[in-house]
Formats: C-alpha cells, structure tokens, sequence
C-alpha cells in the first residue's frame, strides 16, 4: 500500500505544485504589500500542509484532478487564512475571514465582506478567487451532496482559530474553554484544550472532500470517516504540530496547545494514547490501510518537523512514533529528507 500511495504521489504532487504555481503568481499581483506577503508567505513556507492535503486523494481508486485540486486549494485557502488572522488577531476579524472557509465549501452561497475588520483590503480578489474555486471543484464532485452538511459544519467550527489567535492569554484560555463546553455539551473524551486543538484542524474535511470524489457514497460511509477522524486523528496531528512549534511559540507569543498539559510527560503520554486511538479507528474504515498510511504519513510529517536534538526530545519522539507503528518510524527519516529537499526542515 506504501508503494502504491507513492506511485499516486509522483502523479499528484507536480499537479499539486503546478497548481500552487498560478495561484503564487496571483499572489504576486495583489496590490495591498501586506496582504502580498501574507499570501506569498503561506503558499512558500506551508508547503508540507499542501502537499500534506493531496495525500488524501490516494483514498480514491482512480486518479481525480479535481479532488487534487479542491484538496490543495482548500487547504491553500486555510493556510492563508490563519497568516492573515495571525496579522490583525482580533476575534471579530477571526470569524469574518473564517467565513471563506465555510463558504468555499457552499457552492451556490453568498460571499461575504472578508476583509470587514481586518486592516488591510485590497487584494485584488485573491482570496474571494480562492473561494470560487474551491466552489467550482465542488460542483464537479460526484458524491460531494453527500458530505456537504458534515463538512460545512465541520468548517463553521474551525472558526474556533479566531479565539486561539487572541493575544491576551486570560481571555483566550477562557473563550476557548467555554466553546468548547457550548459546542460539545455533553461529556467528552478529551480535555477542553484537545477539544479546541482538534477543532482547528482541517483533517476531517479533507478525508471527507476527498471521498466526495466517488460516484456513490452514503450516509453511513460519510458518519463513519467523521467518527473514525474526529476527534483522535485531529487531536493526534494538532498536538504534534505544537509539540514541535514549542520553542518557536515561547519565542514569538503564539498559543500552542501542547503547553497546556501539566508536564511533557503527561503530554507526551496522552498524546501516545490520541495516536493509537486514532491509527486503530482509521483501519475500521473501508479501505483502512489507504487512511492508516495517510495518518501515519501525517505523524510522520510532524515528528520530523522538530529540529530539538536533545536526549530528552530524542526519547519523547521516539516514544510518540512507537504508538503508530512502524510504518512512522519508517516514514520520519524519510521526511526529514524531503523537507530539507525543499527547504522546509523547520517548518
């Protein structure tokens, strides 16, 4: 199945940055410099999270440009989103520009006035172009009426990154964890913090975008790709990512996630759990081995991202990559390569 996803991948990734080609040049032309550098900053040093996207279109029989697409622009839109949110970290400009989001994934909706509170405008219709693609895409998808609804909502919650962006440390914490309580009311799983992090992960709309491809799919198979995701992968993959943000996030002020647990250890144990629970869930899936590749190239993705080489980030990541198998420990020297290839290692 490895050899498989990377015979697919040596087809999908040059389409993907073939893609990411037109979209840089439209970036180029943005009028507003800020908004410029923004865009251009997301599509240069957010690359893996592209190409991280088009893995999903492996879940396919058959190749499929237009998933390829939607997953690589989608996730393109979201990068973008989260520099700009980063630039101007007020709640109210958080949930106009996450609007796009939301709005990418309705095709016949209106489009509304992104830029309503953010400081800087005139980009030359980049990000409303963003959108209409994702649009367009959409519409030429088979199955995707039927994962419309899940995705949708899916997205709305995302909105949640408008809170995590906020500056001041005491109103964050506290609007997050009260999301968290009025979204999810009823017992959870997982603590508030994990809840949040999950939700601000594109990783259930985009297996979801991906299966949409298909000429049949039902409801059954769209509740149960939700179920097998949501929330373990998400939590899995977003608390990697802040792991390895640490340092950085100290650095720059940036929330990270991974903080919140009383210590490494503790985190370092229940993210383990989160990465079992998730690898275990995928592979219930109809072609399980398909998702349980893909998560595990994603953990992979992550656990290669730290440049800390001390013992005890040594023996953390180690003890991590040994709760999802040995496909990641396969996989994280690999990765290692690919981004110092590309001129990502510590992103």
């Amino acid at each position: 199945m490895l050899r498989a996803a990377c015979r697919e991948l040596s087809w999908g990734l040059p389409n993907v940055a073939r893609e990411l080609d037109q979209w840089r040049e439209r970036a180029r032309a943005i009028p507003d410099r800020t908004l410029r550098t923004d865009a251009l900053d997301a599509l240069r040093h957010k690359r893996t999270n592209t190409d991280g996207a088009a893995v999903f279109a492996t879940l396919l029989t058959a190749r499929n440009v237009e998933v390829l697409r939607l997953l690589a622009v989608y996730q393109a839109l979201w990068d973008y989103l989260d520099s700009s949110v980063e630039r101007h970290p007020t709640e109210a400009n958080g949930r106009e520009l996450h609007l796009a989001l939301v709005e990418a994934l309705e095709p016949d909706g209106r489009l509304s006035d992104y830029y309503r509170h953010h400081p800087w405008r005139d980009d030359g219709g980049y990000l409303v172009g963003l959108v209409q693609h994702c649009r367009h895409c959409c519409r030429q998808l088979p199955s995707y009426p039927a994962v419309r609804p899940t995705v949708v909502r899916e997205a709305w919650r995302a909105q949640v990154q408008a809170l995590n962006h906020l500056p001041a440390r005491a109103d964050r914490d506290g609007a997050l964890a009260e999301w968290a309580s009025s979204e999810f009311p009823t017992p959870q799983p997982a603590e508030w913090f994990e809840i949040t992090a999950a939700a601000s992960a594109s990783l259930v709309i985009l297996p979801l975008l991906a299966l949409s491809g298909r000429t049949q799919l039902t409801d059954d198979d769209v509740e149960r790709t939700r179920a097998a995701y949501w929330p373990w992968v998400t939590i899995a993959t977003t608390m990697l990512d802040n792991y390895a943000d640490q340092d950085e996030d100290e650095v720059s002020g940036n929330h990270n996630y991974f903080s919140h647990y009383s210590t490494a250890a503790v985190g370092v144990r229940r993210v383990s759990d989160a990465i079992d629970r998730a690898t275990r869930n995928v592979m219930t899936l109809t072609h399980g081995e398909r998702h349980l590749v893909i998560v595990a190239s994603m953990i992979a993705m992550y656990l290669s991202k730290t440049s800390d080489r001390n013992a005890a980030s040594i023996a953390e990541r180690r003890q991590l990559a040994r709760a999802a198998g040995p496909l990641v420990a396969l996989l994280v020297p690999i990765l290692r390569l690919w981004r110092l290839a590309y001129g990502v290692a510590s992103r």
